[in-house]
């Protein structure tokens, strides 16, 4: 039954995969002549890009204006976003040393599009625009990401009078994931024409890229998960932590992978977290607000396309301002993207829309980066998932300190029982 499980979830994945491969074998086959079915791939690109302004302004503002009843969180809160951020960082840095050493992608000489021209990389044009009308543009995303942020921020702070307007931002954040929902059942022939139309005119030498770039990540994601959650495990309750939480986070891992969703292994992460020690003032509330928030798979993912970005038109991935910048996006990109349906297939237009100031071309290659994050997908969600529950390890730690451990350093196993559960 498991494996059906997997296969229904994993479905709609295989079946791009199978376009994908599709495209292809008609890319090779037809040659130049696959160029006829270009437009039927430009007409996914253009949905997605009509569609991701609206999704990220509704989802970041909802999402912000909902938290005024979080504010009697206090210090778990404050906790909570410090330690999701710090086990953010360190993916995105291993996995910056994982594509710094071993380069992934491979250069073609794309043609830019003619609706993207440069942008200034100032930071004044980077997070504002001159006129409320140009953050409806997907090359001002960052702009609308912070105009988002104020937008939620003030719907909290006005309290009671702004009630109709949260409910507003709710609304519309609901009704553009259902239209990405219908975009996206026009993938598999989007796709299918995107690939026959570039290998058709570029050949099969994109493959080779795809090969090195998953050669990168499946070691260091998976590395991430035995070695860093280990260390994690560590640092919240000893050597017993560690123990307690592999022999007990299997359920979660396999759900993870089963299932595709974080917020679907919620219920057996919250059980794992019984069986761990960790207390429940803390797991409930870090494991089901990590699901949405928390995706160091998702960053790591997001590096590894951006990494692939710059290998497709031939510009080095390197100095500082660029590698920072680089791993501040993909942080970001994982907190736009949760919670959101195919929140991948979201991510990669928002990756390209904050790049196209530094790739004119970037529009292009949106398929591309998506084949990446198809492949990349169940691995990814896995570390996303499990991450919720040794971070509570973490958090539990530092709330809790002395009072929260026993007489060895370890968090205290509570004898309560998943069963218990209220």
């Amino acid at each position: 039954m498991r494996h059906f499980g997997f296969l229904r979830h994993y479905a709609f994945s295989i079946l791009l995969l199978l376009s994908i491969a599709v495209g292809i074998a008609l890319g090779l086959g037809l040659g130049e002549r696959a160029q006829a079915l270009e437009p039927l791939g430009q007409v996914l690109l253009n949905l997605l890009f009509t569609a991701v302004v609206p999704l990220v302004f509704f989802s970041i503002a909802s999402a912000v204006a909902g938290m005024s009843s979080a504010a009697r969180l206090g210090k778990i809160l404050a906790i909570m976003l410090a330690i999701f951020l710090a086990t953010a960082i360190v993916s995105c840095l291993l996995m910056l040393i994982g594509v710094l050493s071993w380069p992934v992608g491979v250069q073609l000489p794309m043609d830019a599009p003619r609706e993207l021209g440069q942008r200034s990389g100032g930071i004044v044009e980077l997070l504002t625009a001159g006129d409320f009308v140009q953050l409806l543009s997907r090359r001002n995303m960052m702009a609308l990401i912070v105009f988002a942020i104020l937008v939620g921020l003030g719907a909290s702070a006005a309290g009671e009078q702004a009630e109709p307007f949260v409910r507003f931002l709710r609304s519309g954040s609901a009704v553009m994931m259902r239209v990405v929902r219908f975009i996206m059942y026009y993938a598999p022939i989007g796709l299918a024409a995107y690939f026959a139309a570039f290998v058709g005119k570029y050949g099969g030498e994109l493959l080779g890229g795809y090969g090195r770039a998953m050669a990168v990540y499946y070691p260091i994601c998976l590395g991430y998960a035995a070695i860093g959650f280990s260390l994690y495990a560590f640092l919240a309750a000893g050597a017993g932590g560690v123990k307690r939480f592999w022999s007990n986070i299997i359920p979660a891992m396999t759900t993870a992978l089963a299932t595709g969703s974080s917020v679907a292994t919620i219920p057996s992460n919250l059980a794992a977290a019984d069986r761990i020690g960790t207390p429940r003032e803390v797991s409930e509330i870090v494991i089901p607000v990590g699901a949405t928030v928390h995706m160091d798979g998702s960053c790591m993912a997001a590096l590894l396309k951006i990494a692939f970005l710059y290998a497709l038109f031939g510009k080095p991935f390197a100095g500082v301002d660029t590698l920072a910048f680089a791993v501040a996006i993909s942080i970001l990109t994982g907190m736009v993207t949760s919670g959101v349906p195919v929140g991948g297939f979201v991510g990669e237009a928002f990756l390209v829309a904050v790049y196209a100031g530094e790739f004119p071309q970037a529009a292009a290659a949106l398929p591309l980066l998506q084949t990446i994050g198809v492949l990349v997908d169940p691995p990814a969600t896995m570390v996303n998932a499990v991450g919720d529950n040794v971070a509570s390890m973490l958090i539990a730690r530092v709330v809790g300190g002395k009072r929260s451990t026993s007489g060895n350093g370890s968090v205290e196993i509570k004898e309560e029982g998943i069963g218990n559960r209220e």
